[in-house]
């Protein structure tokens, strides 16, 4: 199946494109885009891999769907597109960041400066209709994104997995931790937030000291 895609991660996932799963995902996603409204938009459905090419990868942030507001998701997990307003879960990670390196709130909410140097923004499904919450789940995407930690696992080294949250941490499980740093704290939304999981695990810090002891450059979060 012919998937536009960043040619280090074309290569590396070229085997799951083949995958019964995959062009029944793909034909449903077509399908729901011609018929729905969808974010984020199809330029940007695989934009987390476009930003990061595979050898470049030091970091991987999890996420879960993309934002089904309008204007909001730009196919990487957390990031809005400029000029729109930051959603809870954003402020509360530039808070944290904040506090952590002392660094004040950025401009924007867009991520893309975060891949640039290296983070792979992913979400565990690449796709949702708008305004409906988990509306593409268990089509095939999460098939998709498994396959994808486990070969930065398997195929990297170094790299730093920040999982927030519980799916994060499921999604995870199968990540080599002898190879590789894995974080893990609460999700940074509100209702996680709030009560105390999420402030205060200098995860920002901590990926930059191990980056860092590898010599591998650090983020500029």
């Amino acid at each position: 199946m012919q998937i536009n895609l960043e040619p280090s991660w074309k290569n590396i996932l070229s085997d799951e494109f083949e995958k019964p799963y995959f062009k029944n995902l793909i034909d449903f996603v077509k399908s729901e885009y011609s018929e729905h409204t969808c974010y984020p938009k199809g330029s940007q459905i695989f934009s987390a891999f476009d930003s990061c090419s595979f050898d470049q990868v030091k970091v991987v942030i999890i996420g879960q769907d993309p934002y089904h507001g309008v204007g909001q998701a730009n196919g990487l997990c957390f990031s809005v597109n400029d000029g729109i307003a930051f959603p809870p879960s954003l402020v509360n990670i530039f808070k944290e960041i904040q506090t952590d390196l002392q660094k004040p709130f950025p401009a924007t909410g867009n991520l893309e400066r975060w891949a640039k140097q290296g983070v792979l923004l992913l979400n565990a499904t690449l796709t949702v209709r708008a305004h409906e919450a988990g509306s593409h789940q268990n089509k095939g995407w999460e098939t998709f994104t498994d396959a994808v930690i486990q070969k930065v696992s398997d195929n990297n080294e170094n790299v730093v997995f920040l999982l927030w949250g519980g799916f994060a941490k499921k999604k995870g499980l199968k990540i080599n931790r002898e190879k590789h740093l894995v974080l893990e704290t609460g999700h940074p939304s509100p209702l996680s937030a709030n009560r105390g999981f999420w402030f205060g695990n200098k995860h920002f810090s901590k990926a930059n000291t191990y980056l860092k002891s590898k010599g591998r450059n650090e983020i500029e979060w």
